[in-house]
């Protein structure tokens, strides 16, 4: 029918424009910058700081304020992306070397096209796909992380800040601290934890553990993730600079709040540009990555989890187990809202109860039954190195668990409980497990046998 009647086919566009438009409208602007500031974006791939905050960087050297970026890895294991842009085939090691060189090449042209030098810019090389395996596995240990395409087990390229540097959590982490020592950002652009993307949610982690390790030595510092890859967003693909860029549906019902910076049509240009420089990404990708240049730029974060410790759930919550009475919105001490979780059709709840922490899957969905889980935990306590800190991985399948600390399996403390039935899963871990922490960082994958089906982004937990 819209076929025959091509102007109710531009009503109905236009409708939808119109609605989109007025939800972007309803989101706050980020504060603006000052000749004061010093801006650093922490971009986990050359393109992420293009596609994420282009407009940010023009905004604050317009407005004379200093702008950083720290470039995690080369992003060197983009096999598809090579194969396009070089047309042929190969597994050498000196090839993938090769393609992280050329996108720090073209980090700096992109980036010099927005108004900075090449000073401004620092790369670290650490392994592109491996940094949330190093995070969780790789510490305290004389055998690093070993990439699988460049077969190197340290930071291979000689111009990059840390040549020669380990592949291990220690290495990562005390590189960033000595830039934000160094330079004192007053604002951070950083990936998005609840980016599916691994080293997106990894330099989310290694910067709120460097913050929180240097909290008595900088000053408080303003976080803004942005996001980048989330499945099905944003929509439609392509370059569209006519249209808003709102946040993914699946985020709409949780408790994450937003932020957007408009972009003047020369400054949308200027990005859409920016995007163009990293060639050997756009000859593969184009449709996604320019899906980005539109009227604004987002920036979103779920707020801080504060739990009180509650008495034993006989005594507090006699029907915790009938309900998910602890778990659910209110002002009572210990209590939060949940998270949605396998797009909005079910949740996740936390408590901190009797001594441990208390999450709880809800499976009363079927798109949920017969899944299994990884839930990932990491404590901080801020009077232990992180590094000797245990990093919790617990695999849930069916009624059966296995809990490893990094690399090791461990048994099960006591304390540790699963409980799990058709309705829900819930899972008791003993503080002691996580090393006291005052502090957790935690998230939450589902598995269709090995295929991975969602995951709540990072949450950080205060225990009061």
């Amino acid at each position: 029918m819209l076929k025959k009647y091509p102007a109710l086919l531009l009503t109905f566009l236009a409708i939808i424009l119109a609605r989109v438009s007025i939800y972007a409208q309803d989101i706050p602007d980020i504060e603006a910058f000052q000749k004061t500031d010093r801006i650093l974006i922490l971009a986990p791939h050359p393109d992420d700081e293009a596609i994420g905050g282009a407009g940010v960087i023009q905004h604050a050297l317009s407005a004379g304020a200093q702008v950083k970026i720290v470039y995690l890895t080369n992003s060197d294991h983009n096999e598809l992306a090579f194969i396009v842009y070089e047309k042929r085939l190969t597994f050498r090691k000196g090839e993938f070397l090769h393609m992280g060189q050329l996108r720090c090449k073209e980090a700096i042209n992109a980036m010099k096209l927005l108004g900075l030098n090449e000073r401004d810019l620092i790369f670290l090389g650490y392994p592109d796909f491996g940094t949330f395996t190093i995070f969780s596995q790789f510490w305290q240990t004389d055998k690093p992380f070993r990439n699988l395409l460049t077969r190197t087990s340290s930071v291979p390229y000689k111009n990059d800040l840390s040549f020669g540097s380990p592949y291990v959590g220690e290495s990562i982490l005390n590189d960033l601290k000595k830039i934000l020592l160094d330079y004192k950002p007053t604002k951070i652009l950083v990936s998005h934890p609840a980016d599916v993307n691994l080293d997106h949610k990894t330099f989310y982690l290694f910067l709120r553990v460097a913050l929180l390790d240097l909290n008595k030595q900088i000053s408080p510092v303003k976080v803004y993730p942005y996001l980048i890859h989330c499945v099905g967003w944003p929509k439609p693909r392509h370059y569209h600079p006519e249209l808003d860029l709102v946040p993914p549906k699946n985020f709409l019902d949780s408790q994450a709040s937003w932020l957007k910076s408009n972009l003047t049509p020369e400054e949308l240009e200027k990005k859409h540009q920016a995007i163009l420089c990293y060639r050997s990404q756009t000859a593969s990708h184009a449709f996604y990555l320019l899906a980005f240049a539109r009227k604004n730029e987002l920036f979103g974060n779920y707020p801080q989890i504060e739990l009180a410790r509650q008495a034993s759930l006989k005594e507090k919550a006699p029907e915790f187990f009938g309900s998910t009475r602890i778990f659910e919105d209110s002002e009572d001490e210990g209590m939060l809202s949940r998270d949605s979780f396998i797009e909005g059709q079910g949740e996740v709840g936390y408590a901190i109860v009797d001594h441990c922490l208390v999450i709880r899957v809800d499976k009363t969905k079927k798109s949920i039954k017969g899944l299994s889980f990884m839930l990932y935990v990491f404590g901080y306590n801020d009077k232990v190195p992180f590094s000797s800190m245990p990093k919790i991985r617990i695999l849930i399948k069916g009624k059966k668990h296995r809990i490893y600390d990094g690399k090791k399996k461990v048994a099960s403390p006591v304390g540790f409980l699963l409980d799990t039935d058709s309705e829900e899963v819930v899972v008791h871990i003993p503080l002691t497990l996580l090393g006291d922490p005052g502090l957790i960082l935690t998230s939450l994958k589902a598995y269709s046998g090995r295929l991975p089906v969602d995951a709540t982004g990072f949450r950080e937990i205060v225990i009061k």
